[in-house]
C-alpha cells in the first residue's frame, strides 16, 4: 500500500475497509467533518507476473437520474492509480501508466427530469406554507376595526366561545391548506413529499399550523387597522424566509455553530418553520442520490437531525403563545401591556376605599336628589321588598367607579342610579357626552361589572345571571356594526342563533323580522350589506335588537344618519316593537325623544336630575313662552320694549340683524297678550314675521344641565 500515491491506513480484513469508508458519509458522518476516506485497496495476491486488486469506493451516488452520471464517481481514476503503483513498485520509479481523460461509454439518450425540490428548495416551500398567516391575522383585526367583536359580546357571545370557534374554523382552513400542498406535491412527484415519512410530515405540518395560528392571535393584539396588519403580516411571511434563506441556512450548515444558539434563533416561528422545510429537503436530497427513501422516525435521532428539536420547540412555544395572547387580548385598552395593571401602585381600587366612596355618594345624593328622582328610589325599594319583578327592569343603587393612576382620583362614572320601567315603556336617557351613559349600558348589557348595586332584568340578577340575561335582550349600537360580505338575512341567522332560536323558529323568526323592517321584499335580505344604503342597514341593526323577541332593547341613538323619511320609517318600527317588550333609548335628538320614549330621565355626572313623561318636564322646568319677532335692526329697541311691557321679567335670549328671541313667564303671559301686542305692533311699524311657543324639551335639557352644572362649581 505504501506505492499509492495516497496516505494509507492498513486494515486487517473487508469489514474494517467498509467500517472507514462508511465513517465518512452521511449516517457514519455524525458531526458532518470533512474526514471521509475516497477509496479502499487490498492487492490480494499481486505478484510480478499478476496484479489482482479490489478497489473499494462510495457507490451512493451511482444511481442515474438524469442530474448524475456515474462518470462523475471517477471509479476509472481509482482503478488508475492501482495499476500505476503496480507499474512503479515492480518495474521502477519511473515507469507508470498515465490516465490522459475520462470518456464515458456511448449510451442511449435519457431525458432530463426537472426536479423542483432542487429548483425551489426550502425558501418557496417556507414561503407557501406561511401564505394564510396574513389571512387569519386581516379576519381578527376585521371584526376589532369593525367593532364586530364588541357587537358579539353585546349579544352574549364571550371571548372563550370566540377564541373557540375562530381557532377551529382556522385550524380546518390550515388543514385542507396543507393537506391539498401534500396532495398536490406528491402528486406531481416532488421527492420533499414523496420520499419523506408522511407520518413525520403531517406532524410537522399540524404543529407548524396550530403555532401559526397562535402567532395570528398574538399579534392580533397589537393592530387595530386591517391595512396595516396585513402589510406587516406579509413582510413577515417574506422577510423571515429570506433570512432564513440568507443567515439561518449558513449557521445550520455550520457545524462549528453554537447549537444553543442555533435554538434561540429558532424560537421565531418563522426560522423553525424553514429549519423543519430544510431538514425535509436534505433528506430528500440524499435519499434521491442514494436511491433510498428519506426522512424515517430513526433519523430523528440523527445528532444532526433538527427536526425532532424544531418540534418540541414549536409545540411548547405554541402552548407559551397562546397564553399570552389571551392576556394580550384581556387587557385594558388604556394599558401597554397587561401586567401593567397588576404592577402599577399609583392607582387606588374603589374596593379599598368603600367609606370614603360612601360617604361622597351620600352627599350627591341628599344636595341632588330631586323629588321625582328620589320617588322613583323609593318605588325600587318597595319592589325589591316586595319582590314584585313584574317590572323587567329594576335598577338599584348602581354605581361604576374606574380607579385613578398615577395618583389621579377615581372617576365616578355611575352615582347610585336607581330606577324601575315596565313592560311597554321606552325609557330615553338624555345627558352630554361623558356623563355616563355608557358606563351605564355597559353594564346593564354586561360588558363591565358594576362597582356597588345590581340590576334585575326580568327577575335574574345582573350579577350572576349573565348567561340567563343575553338571550333576553337586544342591542343596537349607536353605529352599525355589520359584515359588508354577509347578507341581511344571514346577520340575523349568526344573532338569532345566539338566541337559542334553531330550526324552523329561527327561519321563521328572520323571515318575521326581515319584513317587520322592509327588508323581506325584492330579494332584499339576500344581498351583501355593501349594497345596503344607510337607512337599510340601519333597519338591519334594529332587527337584530329585536330578534328574539327580547324582553329589553337597548337603543344608542337609533336615527342617526338618517334622513326624515328612514327616520318616521325606523321611528314606527320601534314604537310597534315596544308593545312586547321595554327599549332603553339614549339619544341627543329631542325630537326623537319627545316622539318615542314614555318617560325621560336626564342624566347629568352620574345622576339622574329629573325624570318624567316629557309633557310633566316640560311643564316643571319649562314655564316660559318662547316669543321671537324679526323686524328691521331700527326696530330692534321698540320690540324691546313692547316685550317689557307684556312682562317686566323677561329674558332675551339673542337678537341677530333684527331678529330677536324672548323667554316670557308662562303663568303671566297669556297667549291673548301675546296676540295683541304683535297686532299693536304692526301698526307701530313693520313686522317681517314673529311666532310663540311654549318651552320645548331641548329648553328643559339645558336648564336642568345649566343647573347642574352650577351646583357642581359651588360644591
Amino acid at each position: 500500500m505504501q506505492c499509492v500515491q495516497a496516505l494509507p491506513l492498513w486494515c486487517d480484513n473487508s469489514s474494517v475497509i467498509n467500517h472507514h469508508m462508511f465513517k465518512g458519509y452521511k449516517g457514519g458522518n455524525k458531526r458532518r467533518r470533512s474526514n471521509e476516506f475516497l477509496a479502499g485497496y487490498d492487492f490480494l495476491d499481486t505478484n510480478k507476473r499478476r496484479l489482482h486488486v479490489y478497489v473499494w469506493y462510495n457507490s451512493s451516488f451511482s444511481r442515474d437520474n438524469g442530474h448524475h452520471s456515474m462518470t462523475v464517481l471517477r471509479v476509472a481514476r481509482l482503478v488508475n492509480m492501482a495499476s500505476a503503483a503496480y507499474l512503479n513498485h515492480f518495474r521502477g520509479q519511473n515507469v507508470e501508466m498515465r490516465l490522459e481523460y475520462l470518456k464515458e461509454m456511448p449510451k442511449a439518450a435519457v431525458p432530463m427530469r426537472l426536479d423542483l425540490t432542487t429548483l425551489l428548495d426550502a425558501l418557496f416551500f417556507t414561503w407557501t406554507v406561511q401564505l394564510l398567516l396574513p389571512v387569519m391575522l386581516t379576519y381578527l383585526v376585521y371584526d376589532k376595526e369593525r367593532r364586530l367583536r364588541l357587537m358579539m359580546k353585546m349579544h352574549g357571545l364571550k371571548d372563550a366561545p370566540y377564541w373557540l370557534i375562530s381557532y377551529a374554523y382556522f385550524l380546518s382552513l390550515s388543514t385542507a391548506y396543507m393537506m391539498f400542498f401534500m396532495i398536490s406535491g406528491s402528486v406531481i412527484g416532488l421527492d420533499i413529499f414523496r420520499l419523506n415519512s408522511y407520518s413525520i410530515q403531517s406532524l410537522f405540518y399540524f404543529i407548524c399550523i396550530n403555532l401559526q395560528i397562535v402567532l395570528a392571535f398574538l399579534l392580533s393584539s397589537f393592530f387595530s387597522s386591517v391595512r396595516i396588519a396585513t402589510v406587516i403580516g406579509y413582510i413577515y411571511v417574506f422577510g423571515s424566509s429570506l433570512l432564513g434563506e440568507a443567515l439561518l441556512k449558513i449557521f445550520i450548515e455550520d457545524a462549528t455553530f453554537p447549537r444553543m444558539w442555533l435554538v434561540a434563533i429558532e424560537l421565531i416561528p418563522g426560522f423553525s418553520l424553514y429549519r423543519g422545510i430544510y431538514e425535509l429537503s436534505e433528506y430528500a436530497a440524499a435519499g434521491r442520490n442514494m436511491g433510498k427513501p428519506g426522512m424515517r422516525w430513526a433519523d430523528l435521532n440523527d445528532p444532526v437531525n433538527g427536526m425532532k428539536d424544531v418540534m418540541i420547540l414549536m409545540s411548547i412555544e405554541g402552548i407559551i403563545l397562546l397564553l399570552v395572547a389571551f392576556l394580550l387580548g384581556h387587557r385594558p385598552a388604556w394599558q401597554p401591556l397587561f401586567v401593567f395593571g397588576f404592577l402599577s401602585t399609583n392607582h387606588s381600587s374603589p374596593s379599598e376605599k368603600p367609606n370614603k366612596l360612601k360617604r361622597g355618594s351620600r352627599r350627591v345624593h341628599v344636595d341632588m336628589t330631586k323629588p321625582d328622582v328620589f320617588l322613583e328610589r323609593k318605588v325600587v325599594k318597595r319592589l325589591l321588598k316586595d319582590m314584585d319583578m313584574s317590572n323587567l327592569i329594576i335598577c338599584h343603587n348602581l354605581k361604576k367607579v374606574y380607579p385613578g393612576k398615577n395618583g389621579n382620583p377615581d372617576k365616578h362614572a355611575v352615582r347610585g342610579l336607581s330606577l324601575a320601567l315596565r313592560k311597554g315603556q321606552c325609557f330615553g336617557m338624555l345627558g352630554p357626552n361623558g356623563a355616563g351613559k355608557t358606563s351605564f349600558i355597559n353594564m346593564m348589557i354586561g360588558l363591565v361589572k358594576p362597582t356597588y348595586g345590581t340590576a334585575y332584568i326580568h327577575g335574574m340578577d345582573l350579577r350572576t345571571d349573565m348567561k340567563e340575561i343575553y338571550a333576553n335582550i337586544g342591542v343596537c349600537p349607536q353605529h352599525d356594526l355589520l359584515w359588508e360580505t354577509l347578507t341581511g338575512r344571514e346577520h340575523l341567522m349568526f344573532y338569532g342563533r345566539m338566541k337559542n332560536l334553531t330550526g324552523a323558529a329561527l327561519t321563521q323568526a328572520v323571515e318575521q323580522s326581515l319584513k317587520n323592517v322592509n327588508l323581506f321584499h325584492s330579494g332584499f335580505g339576500d344581498k351583501s350589506v355593501s349594497k345596503y344604503s344607510g337607512g337599510m342597514k340601519r333597519r338591519l341593526s334594529v332587527a337584530i335588537a329585536l330578534i328574539g323577541n327580547p324582553k329589553v332593547v337597548y337603543m344608542d341613538e337609533p336615527s342617526t344618519g338618517l334622513d326624515s323619511r328612514s327616520r318616521n320609517d325606523l321611528w314606527r318600527i320601534i314604537k310597534q316593537a315596544k308593545k312586547d317588550c321595554t327599549i332603553f333609548l339614549t339619544t341627543h335628538s329631542m325630537e326623537e325623544a319627545e316622539e318615542l320614549c314614555d318617560r325621560i330621565g336626564i342624566f347629568i355626572n352620574g345622576n339622574f336630575h329629573c325624570i318624567g313623561t316629557p309633557k310633566e318636564l316640560k311643564a316643571r322646568y319649562g314655564g316660559t313662552r318662547i316669543l321671537t319677532i324679526t323686524t328691521s335692526p331700527e326696530h330692534e329697541e321698540a320690540v324691546e320694549q313692547l316685550v317689557s311691557w307684556l312682562s317686566p321679567r323677561y329674558t332675551r335670549i339673542y337678537s341677530v340683524l333684527g331678529t330677536q328671541k324672548f323667554a316670557l313667564p308662562q303663568q303671566e303671559v297669556g297667549l291673548g297678550c301675546v296676540f295683541g301686542a304683535v297686532e299693536a305692533a304692526r301698526r307701530a311699524f313693520p313686522v317681517l314675521g314673529w311666532g310663540v311657543a311654549d318651552a320645548t324639551l331641548e329648553e328643559v335639557f339645558v336648564r336642568v344641565a345649566k343647573e347642574a352644572c352650577a351646583f357642581d362649581v359651588l360644591s
